[in-house]
C-alpha cells in the first residue's frame, strides 16, 4: 500500500517510446518524481483530496495545515473528527459541503463500511472507485488522486481535472480545451502507465 505498482523506469521508458510528444515533455519537465504517501490511511487520504477538491494547491494546503491542527499531533484520524463539529469544520476554511463529506467520510470509516488496506489492494482501480463513492461528496475524482497519489496505482487518467486537461491541450497542441471523454481518447495509448502521463501532464500547468 505504500509503494508504487509498478517500476519507474519501466514507465518512463515505455511513454517516450510510444508517443514523441511525451518523451518531449519528459525531456523538457525531467526525471519522474512522484512520492506515494506512505503515511497516510485511508481517511487521510480522502480527507485530503476532499480540501482538495476544486481549489488551487496553495489555497488547499493551507486549509488542510489548519485541519490537521484540529487533532494531537497534527495527525488527522476518523475516530476524533466523527466527533467535530461543523462550526469547527468550517473555521479552518472548509465549505459546508466538504465538511459534510469528512464527516460522513468519518463515519463510514469508524463503522468499518470501508475497504480495509488488505481489501483495497485486492481490489482494481474500477472496484475501489465504486467503494470509495459510496461516501458523500466523493467522486471520482477524488479517488482517483487516492489511486495514484496513495496506492501508487500505474494507469489512471483523471480526465475531468482541469489541469489534466490543460497539460493535454498544450502537449498535444489542441485548439481547445478538452473535454473529458477528448482527453481519454488522445491519452489512450499512454496505457499502461497514464498516472505517470498525468504527473507530467499536472507539471505543464504547475511548474
Amino acid at each position: 500500500m505504500s509503494r508504487l505498482r509498478y517500476n519507474r523506469k519501466q514507465a518512463i521508458d515505455t511513454l517516450k517510446s510510444s508517443c514523441p510528444h511525451m518523451a518531449a515533455l519528459i525531456q523538457d519537465k525531467g526525471p519522474f518524481s512522484l512520492q506515494v504517501k506512505r503515511e497516510h490511511d485511508l481517511f487521510t487520504s480522502l480527507a485530503s483530496a476532499i480540501t482538495y477538491q476544486q481549489l488551487s494547491g496553495k489555497a488547499a494546503a493551507t486549509i488542510y495545515g489548519r485541519f490537521e491542527a484540529l487533532f494531537e499531533n497534527n495527525k488527522p484520524v476518523a475516530t476524533e473528527a466523527v466527533n467535530l463539529s461543523m462550526q469547527t469544520l468550517r473555521s479552518v476554511g472548509l465549505s459546508n459541503n466538504k465538511s459534510l463529506a469528512i464527516i460522513d467520510l468519518a463515519e463510514h470509516t469508524c463503522s468499518g463500511s470501508l475497504p480495509d488496506a488488505r481489501k483495497m489492494s485486492s481490489l482494481d482501480d474500477e472496484a475501489i472507485i465504486k467503494n470509495l463513492c459510496r461516501v458523500r461528496g466523493i467522486g471520482p475524482w477524488t479517488v482517483q488522486m487516492h489511486l495514484i497519489f496513495s496506492l501508487g496505482r500505474p494507469d489512471v487518467m483523471p480526465a475531468t481535472d482541469l489541469g489534466i486537461q490543460k497539460g493535454v491541450q498544450l502537449t498535444y497542441d489542441l485548439p481547445a480545451l478538452p473535454k473529458p471523454d477528448k482527453v481519454l481518447n488522445v491519452t489512450e495509448h499512454l496505457a499502461p502507465y497514464r498516472s505517470v502521463a498525468s504527473w507530467y501532464f499536472w507539471r505543464v500547468v504547475d511548474d
